[in-house]
């Protein structure tokens, strides 16, 4: 962007606030220069839609119109959903910096809601494939305890919907499992899961093998050492894995809780129940998740909804 798209007043705001964030904020380097160049982006669109360089008075008189048309010219231009919202969002967090430094109403911007956009969400495996990462786990473990670790791991993913920060939290006191597991989730928010037979059993057997004092408070899950098992040492054992099985890239501990949720809905579960299963605050984010088609959807709306069936 030319350097006229900017009043002296506007160019020095800019520079102040990218200062703030590096030093007070200590933003990375290539973080900087995203929101430079976002925020560059929109001041150059406003100098075209407004005729002329805006001053900081500018800002204060836009509508809600002029930042919709400014998505729109990104969009034409090209941008992603993803893109546009994180442009936005730079845009957003400047206004609000400078509405509190010079005290302007910016409402217009500071109200203005991003694009929606789908987020990307590891693709769930094939429920074949799912059980083959299950067994196949451990195959290449150093001992026997740590091939039952990882497959303890992999079923309470799968077999639970756990998210794997949930499952590596799990303290020794739980152990053996009953027939749920209360488990504190984002947020802290609790919700209770119940555990299959086969996470049971899992559980009992890597508990039964492994070789270290596992006091009430220790966690479950231990390291090679001992320390708390990483999560990066599972995702590896799961890399090696889907490699020798010749899966994709995308079968990775989170792709388990997908297919966890998938499964359950292709099998006919009900959403709102995964949606709980899951801990998701918002039934959108189920859906995100459980990547079933509009066909399938239709047919368990069509079974269960008296009005839905057409006959």
């Amino acid at each position: 962007m030319t350097h006229h798209a900017l009043s002296p007043a506007l160019s020095d705001a800019l520079v102040r606030w990218l200062d703030h964030l590096s030093a007070s904020r200590g933003a990375a380097a290539h973080t900087v220069t995203a929101y430079r160049r976002d925020v560059s982006q929109f001041l150059g669109f406003l100098a075209g839609h407004l005729g002329g360089a805006p001053g900081p008075a500018d800002l204060e008189t836009l509508r809600t119109a002029d930042i919709r048309a400014f998505m729109a010219h990104e969009r034409e231009r090209g941008t992603g959903a993803r893109s546009r919202a994180r442009a936005l969002s730079s845009v957003k967090s400047f206004a609000g910096w400078l509405a509190e430094r010079e005290g302007l109403d910016l409402t217009a911007i500071l109200s203005a809601r991003a694009p929606a956009h789908r987020r990307r969400l590891p693709r769930p495996l094939e429920e074949e494939a799912a059980k083959t990462m299950l067994s196949a786990i451990g195959d290449d473990a150093a001992e026997p305890w740590i091939a039952a670790r990882d497959i303890a791991v992999v079923t309470l993913l799968y077999g639970c919907g756990l998210r794997i920060s949930e499952a590596l939290s799990l303290v020794a006191a739980e152990a053996p499992l009953g027939e749920t597991l209360r488990i504190r989730g984002k947020g802290g928010k609790e919700r209770v899961v119940p555990v299959l037979p086969a996470a049971r059993d899992a559980v009992e057997a890597y508990r039964r093998l492994q070789p270290f004092p596992l006091r009430a408070a220790d966690y479950l899950f231990r390291g090679a050492r001992g320390g708390p098992l990483n999560p990066r040492i599972l995702s590896g054992a799961m890399a090696r894995t889907r490699a020798a099985l010749g899966l994709p890239a995308t079968a990775t501990p989170h792709a388990l809780r997908h297919s966890f949720a998938t499964h359950l809905l292709s099998a006919g579960g009900d959403l709102r129940a995964i949606q709980m299963l899951l801990g998701h605050a918002s039934l959108s984010t189920t859906q995100a998740y459980t990547a079933v088609d509009t066909a399938r959807l239709m047919e368990v709306y069509d079974a269960a909804h008296p009005q839905g069936r057409r006959d």
